[in-house]
Parts: C-alpha cells; structure tokens; sequence
C-alpha cells in the first residue's frame, strides 16, 4: 500500500503533537522553581504528574479508542491538550500546574496508544514500518520542540508564556490531522472486561513483566537525566537560562533518529548483549554529563538519547513478539509500568540534589540502569534464552 504525503504530513504530526507538551517545562523548571518558591525535589513533580496520569490511563486507552475509533479519539485528545496547555498560564501555585499537567497526562494516551493502533491497523508490511518511522520522527522533533519553545518564550516572557504558544502550535496542528489522516471504523466489539483480563494474564508471565520493568528503569533514566540537567546548567560553571537550555535539547532528535539500530544490533548479537550494549551507550552519556563543559553535556545527551531510544525498541519489540494474544494488552502494561518509572525518575533524583547535587542524579540514575541491566537477563525469546535467526532473515 502506498502512502501519500498527505499521510505522511498527518502521521508526523500526530507524533509531534503526542509529544509536545510532554516533556515542555523540563526548560524551565529551574525558572519554574525559583517563580514559585519550590524546592527542586517538588518541582520535578511537574514532569512526574504527567507521567503518572499517562501510566494511569495507558491501560484503559486502547479499548476506549478501539470502541469510540481511533481518528476521534485522536483528534479529541489533541484538541483537550491546547486548552488545558494554555491553562498552565493561569496557573500561580505549583498545586494549580500539578492538576494542570496531570489532565493532560489522562489525555495523551489517547493519543499515543490510538496513533501506534492506527498505524499497525492500516498499513502493513515494509509501509508499516516506513510509516511508524514517520510518527517516531515527529515524535523527536516534538519533544525537542516542546522543550526548545518552552525555553525561549519562558527567557523572554517568563516560564508560563511557553506554554501559551505551545497551545497554538498544538492547536494549529488539528485541522491539518483532521483533514489529511484517512478514516477508520470503531470497534465495537472491544471490551474493557477481556482487555483488563488479558493484561493480568501478561502480568503474570515473566519475561512481558521482566521487559515492563525494565522499561520503568529506563524511562526513570531518560526522566531523571532530562529533567534535572536543566537544574545544572542554570547553576556555575554553565548559568544558561531557559532558552540556551532549550537549545541543549537540540540533539535530542539526532539521538532519536538512531533507534533503528536495534535490528542490526538484534542481528549481530543476542538480545541481552543488544540490551548490556544499550546500557553501556547510556552510561557512556551520563559520563560526559559529569564534563563541565557544554559541548560535552551536549555530546552527553546525544550519546545518552542514542542509548534510552534504543533500549525502548528493543523492550518494545521483544514485548510484541514475546506476546501470544492480545499483544494491544501487553503494549498497554508495558506503557503503564514504563510511565510509572519516569513517574518516579522525576522526583527521586531531586531528593538527593540539595545534598549531592547533579552528582548524585547521575549516581542514582546510572545505579537504576544497572537494574535494569539485571532486570533484562530475564527476559529470553526462547526456551535456551537465545534468538532464533529465523526471525531476522527477512
């Protein structure tokens, strides 16, 4: 099946859009926390409020968007995100944000788990895979973006000016995803009762728990790292402002763009070496972190970001290929384990920071990824804990 440019355009910014307010205030929480008289520890909550209503719903979205269509319940997602994105303006105490980006948090997985359903469900094949890198694509220049225009409005106008235009740009995305993504039918036979019972069935099986738990320490990784790196660099030797921070994040997509290695790293090793390779590419960033340097925070970042996106893939494709029925179920508790884990790296590592500082973040951090260096041994695609070369010859 082919696919149009128009399709192309609709599914980039479907990606872009998911990602967009996610990770937006990580540019400006030390603005953020100086405005509203927070401590660090409290004010990486704004990220982990978002990242624990996403755990929340992820469960629940796909039997809600297979029933009511995937299109609607995309488009309905994305058009509650700019007003309540806007509503960060009005915001004055941290309380206030925190039920602000909770909201949005509830709303995202209709849009996340409604667009990857989307495009499995329409496309097949080699034009399967070509568009899923389409929505990875806008995915990375959405969570660069949300970061980058949060930081420059929030130097020039003050932190909550960013998540004006962050409203505007989301919205401005709607009419074009409205007009140019095909339809779909709904589903109706899709029932809360078998989608709940089929994930307690997936909890139970080591390996898709194993591979769930692991995704929890990687995105608590990725979390912790990109949410209190900002800290650090607003403070000497760096004293960046919000903006200059945003630009940081300008290698975020570069990293993003090599989670495709995974299936060459799938081909020349097995998956836990591909996984223990992985790691090692993350601890190597959270090394260069530790440079007082921008160039090297940015090299850090980069190298970091290559390392998180390749675990993701791999834990996401060992999870569907691992899954027997319902791999929709499966996909849903990995995303919600993989949500309360970035839930948890928003806010642990600020604990440690007035004692130890960006120092003992990237300590704890790096401890976190070890475990799930451990964590992956558990997780086999055979009896003998091998691949089967089978799977890769085509």
């Amino acid at each position: 099946m082919t696919i149009s440019a128009r399709e192309r355009v609709a599914v980039f910014l479907l990606g872009f859009s998911a990602f967009l307010p996610l990770y937006a205030p990580q540019s400006v929480l030390p603005r953020m926390a100086a405005a509203l008289g927070t401590s660090v520890a409290a004010t990486g909550t704004v990220i982990g409020a978002t990242t624990l209503a996403v755990a929340v719903a992820a469960p629940l979205a796909g039997p809600l968007t297979d029933r009511f269509g995937r299109k609607r319940a995309m488009l309905a997602a994305l058009a509650a995100l700019g007003p309540l994105t806007l509503a960060l303006v009005l915001c004055q105490t941290l309380d206030q944000v925190l039920v602000a980006r909770f909201a949005q948090g509830m709303a995202l997985p209709a849009l996340l788990t409604g667009a990857v359903a989307f495009i499995t469900g329409r496309w097949t094949g080699p034009a399967s895979a070509a568009i899923m890198g389409v929505f990875v694509g806008g995915s990375a220049m959405g969570g660069f973006a949300g970061r980058f225009v949060a930081g420059l409005f929030g130097e020039l106008f003050g932190w909550q000016a960013g998540f004006a235009a962050l409203a505007v740009l989301s919205l401005a995305c709607l009419p074009v995803i409205q007009h140019w993504l095909p339809a779909d039918t709904p589903q109706p036979d899709s029932r809360f009762s078998a989608h709940l019972g089929a994930t307690w069935r997936h909890a139970k099986d080591f390996r898709i728990r194993s591979a769930a738990l692991f995704g929890a320490t990687v995105l608590f990784a990725m979390t912790g790292t990109l949410s209190y790196v900002g800290f650090h660099l607003a403070q000497p030797p760096f004293n960046l402002g919000p903006a200059e921070i945003g630009l940081v994040f300008l290698v975020y997509p570069l990293g993003a763009a090599m989670a495709p290695m995974n299936g060459r790293l799938l081909r020349r090793l097995a998956l836990r070496p591909a996984i223990a390779a992985a790691i090692a590419i993350c601890l190597t960033g959270l090394g260069l972190l530790l440079i007082p340097m921008v160039p090297a925070v940015m090299a850090g970042i980069c190298v970091f970001i290559i390392g998180i996106f390749l675990c993701q893939s791999l834990a996401l494709g060992y999870v569907g290929r691992t899954a027997r029925f319902s791999p929709g179920a499966a996909a849903g508790l990995y995303v919600c384990c993989f949500y309360l884990g970035g839930s948890l790296g928003a806010v642990i590592p600020g604990l440690l920071w007035p004692l130890y500082g960006w120092h003992g973040c990237v300590v704890v951090i790096a401890a976190t990824l070890c475990g799930g260096a451990m964590l992956s041994r558990l997780m086999s695609e055979a009896p003998n804990g091998t691949i089967n070369p089978q799977r890769f010859k085509n």
